[in-house]
Parts: C-alpha cells; sequence; structure tokens
C-alpha cells in the first residue's frame, strides 16, 4: 500500500463531533435523530450545487454528490450570463421538469437593481431567461435572491434589497411567481421581524412553522428565526454564535439528508472555506463545523437540490459475497478476531480464511433499504470507536444504527462506496490493511480507499 497519511487520533474525531455528548460517539447513538429511508436498491440520493467560484463570479460550475459532503465536478463554467456576472446562485426543481437558477448579476462594489434567471433540463447546458428589476423605490442593490417553495405549491423568491438612502443596510423581501412560467412577480413585501440589517435568509418549511436562517450584516453571525406566515412576523430567538459557527459566516442553505437531519452548509468568506454542521433535533444544537471537502475554498454562496433518481447502486440481499478491494485486488474483507482487515486472499487461502472471509448481505438493521453484512458465527459488522468489527446484535437501535451502512456507488465499475448510516459522510474504507469508518476528505485516494467490489464468495 502506499503511504497514508497518519490517522487521526480519537481525540480529534470527538472534537470534530463535540456537539455529541461522549457516550453517543463511542456507541454511534446522535440525540433526537428521526432516521429516513435510505434510496431503495436501484435508486440513488442526488445533491445538486450551482456555485459561482472564489476566481470568478462571471460563471458557474456544476457539481453533485450523493452523500451531500463529497461533491464532484460535473459541469466546469456551465453557465455564464450574456451580461453583467453571476453571484450567489440558488437552485430548484419546478413542476415543469425544468431546473431553475436565480441570481446576483453585478459585483457587490456596483449598483445592482435586477436579479437574473436561467433554466436547464439537464442541470448542465443552461439557458439565460431574463433579468428582472425588482421594483422597489429608490433601490439600490437586489442580492442573494433564494428559492423558497410553500406548502401550497407558490414559488417565491426571498431577496435581499437595501435603499439608495442606505445602500449597506439589506432587509428581506419576498417575491411570489404569478404564473407558472417564473415571468410575473407580485409586489416586494418586506418580511416583518427580521428587518433591516440581514442578508442571505433562507427558509424552510417544517409542519406550520417557518424557519429562517439569516446573516445579521453587523455582527456576521448567522441568526435563527421562526413564524407562521412566511411574510412574519418573525421571532428571532438565536443570536450571536449560539450554534458554534463562528463570524464573518453568510449564505446559509439547508437540506435534510437520507437519515432525516438537516444539514447547514454556509460560506466561511472570513478564512475562505466552505462549511457544513448537521443537526438531529431540528435546529436545537449543531455539530462542529467541517470544511467541506475538495471544494472549499473554491466553491461560493450556493444552495442544494436533493433528488432521488434511478440508476443507483444496486447488492443483492440473502446472498454470501466476499468483498474485494478496488484498488488492491487480491485483498478482501476478513474477519480477524472481530476486527475487520484486508489481508490477501487467493485459491491456496485456508478453508478458514476463505470462511472468514464469507459474509451474507441481509437487508439493514435499521433501515431495509440499506445493508447489514452477517459472518459465519451470526455476528454483524458494525463501527465501534471508528474500527469496523463484529459482534453479535444485543437488538438494541444504536447496534441497529451502528450496523447499517448505505451503499454509494464506487470508482471503478461494479464497486461500491458504504457510508455509515448514523455518521452520514463517513465511509467504511481501508487504512493500513484495517477496515475502519472514516469522514469522507473528498481526495480521489479516499475515494478509492473506499471502494469494494462483491465477489462470488470465497466459501
Amino acid at each position: 500500500m502506499t503511504t497514508r497519511p497518519p490517522m487521526p487520533s480519537r481525540r480529534t474525531l470527538l472534537r470534530a463531533m463535540a456537539v455529541l455528548p461522549a457516550s453517543a460517539v463511542l456507541l454511534g447513538e446522535l440525540p433526537g435523530a428521526a432516521f429516513a429511508a435510505a434510496p431503495p436498491s436501484g435508486s440513488a440520493t442526488r445533491y445538486t450545487i450551482v456555485p459561482f467560484l472564489n476566481s470568478d463570479d462571471g460563471t458557474v460550475n456544476v457539481y453533485q454528490a450523493d452523500d451531500a459532503t463529497d461533491f464532484r465536478l460535473v459541469q466546469a463554467s456551465a453557465y455564464t450570463p450574456p451580461s453583467n456576472r453571476i453571484r450567489d446562485a440558488s437552485v430548484f426543481k419546478h413542476t415543469d421538469g425544468y431546473y431553475y437558477l436565480t441570481y446576483t448579476t453585478h459585483t457587490w462594489q456596483d449598483v445592482s437593481t435586477t436579479i437574473g434567471f436561467a433554466r436547464s433540463s439537464d442541470r448542465v447546458n443552461w439557458t439565460f431567461l431574463y433579468d428582472y428589476t425588482v421594483p422597489i423605490t429608490n433601490l439600490s442593490r437586489a442580492w442573494a435572491p433564494e428559492w423558497f417553495v410553500d406548502s401550497d405549491g407558490s414559488v417565491n423568491v426571498i431577496v435581499s434589497c437595501s435603499l439608495t438612502s442606505d445602500e449597506w443596510i439589506f432587509t428581506p423581501y419576498r417575491l411570489r411567481a404569478t404564473n407558472s412560467a417564473l415571468t410575473a412577480w407580485s409586489s416586494p413585501v418586506a418580511l416583518s421581524g427580521i428587518g433591516a440589517n440581514h442578508i442571505d435568509t433562507f427558509i424552510v418549511k417544517i409542519g406550520s412553522t417557518y424557519h429562517a436562517f439569516t446573516k445579521n450584516e453587523t455582527t456576521k453571525y448567522i441568526e435563527y428565526a421562526t413564524a407562521s406566515s412566511l411574510t412574519g412576523p418573525y421571532t428571532i430567538s438565536k443570536t450571536g454564535d449560539w450554534a458554534g459557527w463562528g463570524s464573518y459566516r453568510e449564505g446559509p442553505a439547508l437540506v435534510q439528508l437520507d437519515n432525516g437531519a438537516w444539514r447547514l452548509f454556509f460560506d466561511g468568506y472570513g478564512d475562505g472555506n466552505y462549511y457544513y454542521s448537521d443537526s438531529y433535533d431540528t435546529f436545537a444544537t449543531w455539530s462542529a463545523p467541517t470544511a467541506l471537502p475538495a471544494i472549499s475554498g473554491t466553491a461560493r454562496h450556493f444552495t442544494v437540490i436533493k433528488e432521488t433518481v434511478s440508476g443507483g447502486p444496486t447488492l443483492a440481499k440473502n446472498v454470501t459475497r466476499s468483498f474485494q478491494s478496488a484498488n488492491y485486488t487480491t485483498r478482501y474483507w476478513q474477519n480477524q478476531s472481530a476486527l475487520l482487515n484486508l489481508p490477501v486472499v487467493t485459491g491456496s487461502s485456508t478453508s478458514a480464511e476463505k470462511t472468514a472471509s464469507t459474509f451474507t448481505v441481509v437487508a439493514g438493521l435499521a433501515d431495509s433499504n440499506g445493508y447489514s453484512f452477517r459472518d459465519s458465527s451470526g455476528n454483524y459488522l458494525r463501527h465501534w470507536d471508528f474500527r469496523a468489527r463484529f459482534d453479535a446484535n444485543d437488538g438494541t437501535s444504536t447496534f441497529a444504527k451502528d450496523a447499517t451502512f448505505i451503499a454509494r456507488t464506487g470508482t471503478t465499475t461494479g464497486s461500491l462506496r458504504f457510508e455509515s448510516y448514523n455518521y452520514p459522510g463517513y465511509y467504511l474504507r481501508h487504512y493500513n490493511y484495517q477496515l475502519r469508518v472514516e469522514r469522507s476528505d473528498g481526495t480521489a485516494l479516499f475515494r478509492q480507499d473506499s471502494s469494494f467490489t462483491p465477489a462470488t464468495a470465497w466459501a
């Protein structure tokens, strides 16, 4: 094997999950978690972002991920508007089957009274639609438009606007589409309660409550507010560094993960990183902010759309398989004294070694659309203190979650990656011939080390 960087210490991993109690980190139990269904076999979750670049606000790239963490480039310079700039692009998929962008049309130095619109049938090839002048008297700047589709199906844009009387004091306004073509809009309505000096307001609705995340332009912290109506009045209940994200943060965008957690992405423009943070208790507490692998420092201010698409990975259940490393093809999973390792296995290996390298694939203990793996003695593969090991099922929900993995597409034809069910973004991967569960760092090497090909069972 090639030399790897040193493994992060257990202390480092614990620090990265500082929001969780120590017992939760050791056992895999996440407080308040509501675990949603994993994608059915043959389907996949797809997250798409369309950010402008730290080096170029004249174009946007398209990236996608199947885990909301490991974003990979789909198309560079996928859309360049015919004039002006493109910043703060927000994307959603309309009922007509098209993807739509809305975006800031000028740099931060310029007067900017318009927001732009573009459309795509495939997320890759975009067509300019029009620039829309926001009809506010004495408007100076219209920035950071964000799509919001309400529970009644109405399509809205939340846009941050300032007046010529004070061009740097922004207030969020709602525009509502008055036709299905998204070419006509209602008069702007200010969001009551959030008020002036807030920008980048992003809203989700859960039940009957509207939840708003918005940047305070004085403190540079992302604040949290709720309301019973889209236009308010909102009550801002969380201010300052309430979630531990730090200051000089902007562009908050939420998406719900397969396991029910809410993930907030935000632009750490103060330090040049792009971050995510997860909540399992509907926004009360959050995990420590983590820089997005691969694209942090490149991507700027984006929103995320999540879809279930066909053509995802498949793995037959209730059959025996051996699992071959995609990048070290003579090495296979093997149960060695309850720990999962990656030794060389060949036709001349002993019967005991072949049996220890053979596993039964079953429906996930915590989610039948996921996968669990059982050895010949009836023990299950699970993560424990970030090692992969085999233990007897103790019947607890913690064990079931620790022993459930979501199949993602691997790096080679027929290979799969197995994401931890209760630690999204963490994958089963080999390291120094040991099988561990580690957070993806977005590198090609990690993707290779975490890819395994289901093969004919040795035993």
